[in-house]
């Protein structure tokens, strides 16, 4: 039965989209009503379809034949992987659906948002819970399809809906974007890692004649005693990861998450903690395991399968670090979150990536998707209060912000729970996940990947109360004490508030109880997952020299961010700004994401441009010297000498060949009729044939009538005879 559930988890938030869409005449409240219901039973089915999962012996698998000619299935795999990943995505949607129905209540294409919104997250199911490649990749593109109109969401471009400084250029380029650019970079940005997905889908089938997840795995060998005998083996797993390292914006993909924050704030959450972002994640987390697998069980490829995790580990260690020095100066709350958000992604690949390089290859796969699911519950915490301040605030500037504790406190007690859970602070949900991605990076015995995750853990600690003092612990900016005046600033609506704040309190809840249920969440979430052998597991391990170095360093980011702006320091920063150029220049450089935005559109925008257009005035100037020059000369010579040629032809052929010709034409007609067949045939001949017939004929004429008689009644015979043959 549990397989049933899951076709139910993932088809009825599409059904859902579906009768939005069909019944857009009729009111408000029944498409919110059906929208928001569609997502409570996906979530009600994905909580039964879990619980089938921990109660069975084995994974749920359950197909309907689809392209019966590539063998391809509608069908879903459940193990303890894809349940609990299907149950973080259900819930933590249908808490930010409940959520828009006051955040949007005044938007006018509230039809079209509701619609993108469950398709959205039905595509997220679905790629979490298919059976077979081609059908998570169906899922895969639906989430990307529903990004690009949701992030795209306000498609008129309004100022206030922009993200970055209206009028900011960095190396000539404008770093302020708009929501309909925003929706295009984002499906380009992700598209370009889709390619290699594609590809490595196509060469999978090639190679093992299946695109069944289950039979992938254990076909894996298949794959890589091919590609490791010709040494492509690792050009393979990075072109087939390249999908994910887009999807979950990995350096050097990482900028389409960064604008995407110009969708509406309840987006900004559904797809930084429940969809999309971590469906990369997710993806590494599904097929990971098998790689491992295959090259222990085989030995195939030792060096290109190291070399693999390694480089996937470092790309995520050097996203964390990357993305969270460009937070550090960010003035934009929504983007401050983002930059985390790429940040975070960051340290999930770097515990999968980790994973690889372990002896023990689960501890690394556990410690991601645990901090995957730390994640989910406080950064859809941070976005959700993030949009209440906006609402109440009217900008989404944190310099239009300061002193709110006053009259947000419950919004601001969810968010500072949630600032803590994201900087790694016990007992809160964050600081076992990140502790354990610190341990698996420091076993590795790579030091640059553990130094990375350490070093962020510093940065991301000062990044996230300097957000916190600026907008609750702040001098009252003069915009809000406009909105004060005006009596317009108040705490968040009930239905806006309860979604994150419950959501709050579950990643303290769950900190708590972490020691406890962590051998049985373990248990769950390992259970009948391809490529991970079953294990006994025990309280989470604490590596006390480890927790302690990222614990000063968070102490170290909290203690600056409270002397600069808990203090109100920041002035002499400032101050530094103005004086020392050196200072400035640096500030610039993380203010304007480490000018690689602008990189990006001068060699592959303004540089493909470029290119065009040489390429099109080249091809202009060959047309327009052939069309113009080269054709006309050379018709020209060609005019004369045919010219010429014609004249010496019709001279020679008229004055000599047709004389001669018909002189000895009529030559020899001559001597044929004259002398062969008028003298020789007429005179000779013809008058001899004339005379002997005469002769012949007399002597038929002997004057005896018998002859006479017999010679007639003969013809009489004969003439009877051709009479009756006729008739």
């Amino acid at each position: 039965m549990g397989a049933e559930y899951a076709y139910a988890a993932w088809a009825i938030p599409y059904i859902g989209a579906a009768l939005v869409l069909a019944l857009y005449r009729t009111s408000r409240k029944i498409r919110e009503t059906i929208a928001v219901g569609a997502l409570l039973a996906s979530a009600i089915f994905s909580t039964l379809t879990f619980l089938a999962v921990v109660e069975g012996e084995t994974p749920l698998h359950y197909s309907i034949k689809w392209v019966e000619s590539l063998d391809v299935t509608l069908g879903v795999y459940v193990d303890g992987l894809s349940a609990t990943m299907s149950l973080v995505v259900a819930w933590l949607s249908f808490l930010i659906g409940f959520y828009s129905i006051k955040y949007m209540e005044h938007d006018p294409d509230i039809t079209r948002y509701w619609f993108f919104f469950d398709f959205f997250v039905g595509s997220m199911q679905l790629l979490v819970l298919a059976d077979n490649l081609l059908l998570m990749f169906i899922g895969w593109e639906g989430t990307g399809l529903a990004s690009y109109s949701l992030i795209g969401f306000w498609y008129k471009d309004e100022e206030e809906k922009w993200v970055g400084d209206p009028g900011r250029t960095a190396l000539g380029i404008p770093m302020f974007f708009q929501p309909s650019h925003s929706g295009v970079r984002a499906i380009v940005f992700t598209r370009l890692g889709d390619v290699g997905l594609l590809a490595g889908i196509g060469l999978i089938y090639a190679l093992t004649g299946t695109l069944l997840i289950p039979e992938v795995a254990e076909k894996m060998p298949h794959v890589f005693a091919p590609l490791g005998a010709r040494g492509l083996l690792y050009l393979f797993l990075l072109i087939f990861s390249l999908g994910a390292l887009a999807k979950s914006a990995q350096f050097p993909f990482h900028e389409w998450l960064v604008t995407a924050m110009t969708g509406p704030t309840s987006v900004s959450a559904l797809i930084h903690a429940a969809t999309m972002v971590k469906a990369g994640v997710f993806f590494m987390l599904r097929f990971a395991p098998m790689f491992y697998e295959t090259f222990h069980k085989t030995g195939i490829g030792h060096e290109a399968v190291t070399q693999y995790f390694y480089t996937i580990a470092l790309i995520g260690g050097f996203t964390a670090f990357f993305m969270a020095t460009q937070a550090l100066v960010s003035r934009e709350l929504k983007l401050i979150l983002a930059f985390s958000t790429a940040s975070q992604l960051g340290y999930m690949f770097l515990a999968i990536g980790s994973a690889g390089l372990l002896k023990e290859f689960v501890l690394g796969f556990v410690a991601s998707f645990s901090h995957l699911m730390g994640h989910a519950l406080f950064k859809a915490t941070l976005f959700l209060a993030a949009g209440a301040i906006i609402h109440a605030v009217e900008s989404r500037f944190i310099d239009d912000m300061g002193g709110l504790l006053k009259y947000m406190k419950y919004t601001f007690m969810a968010m500072f729970l949630a600032v803590l859970s994201l900087s790694g602070v016990p007992p809160l949900l964050g600081f076992w996940s990140k502790d354990a991605v610190l341990e698996a990076a420091y076993e590795s015995h790579y030091q640059i990947l553990y130094l990375l995750g350490l070093i962020t853990a510093g940065l991301t600690a000062f990044y996230s109360l300097r957000m916190v003092f600026r907008v609750f612990d702040w001098e009252l900016s003069k915009h809000v004490k406009h909105l004060i005046h005006e009596g317009h600033l108040h705490e968040a609506h009930p239905i806006m508030l309860s979604p994150y704040f419950i959501l709050a309190i579950l990643t303290l809840g769950m900190g708590l109880l972490w020691p406890t249920v962590f051998p049985e969440y373990a248990e769950i979430l390992t259970k009948g997952v391809p490529g991970i052998e079953k294990v006994e597991f025990h309280a989470p391990h604490i590596n006390v020299e480890l927790t302690f170095q990222s614990l000063g360093l968070v102490a170290f980011g909290y203690l600056i961010a409270y002397i600069l702006y808990g203090r109100k320091l920041d002035y002499k920063l400032l101050e530094l700004l103005n004086t020392k150029k050196w200072a400035k220049a640096i500030h610039d450089i993380l203010y304007d994401r480490w000018y690689l935005n602008s990189v990006y559109y001068l060699v592959f925008v303004k540089g493909g441009l470029i290119f065009a257009r040489t390429l099109h005035d080249t091809l202009n100037l060959f047309v327009d010297s052939l069309y113009h020059k080269v054709l006309p000369a050379l018709f020209s010579s060609s005019s004369k000498f045919f010219s010429k040629t014609l004249e010496i032809a019709v001279d020679k052929g008229y004055n000599v060949a047709v004389p001669s010709i018909f002189t000895s034409t009529s030559s020899s007609l001559f001597k044929i009729l004259e002398q062969k067949v008028i003298d020789s045939g007429f005179n000779v001949k013809l008058v001899e044939s004339i005379l002997e017939s005469g002769r012949a004929l007399r002597k038929t004429q002997i004057g005896r009538i018998n002859y006479y008689l017999a010679f007639f009644f003969a013809f009489l015979v004969v003439l009877a005879i051709v009479v009756f043959w006729v008739i």
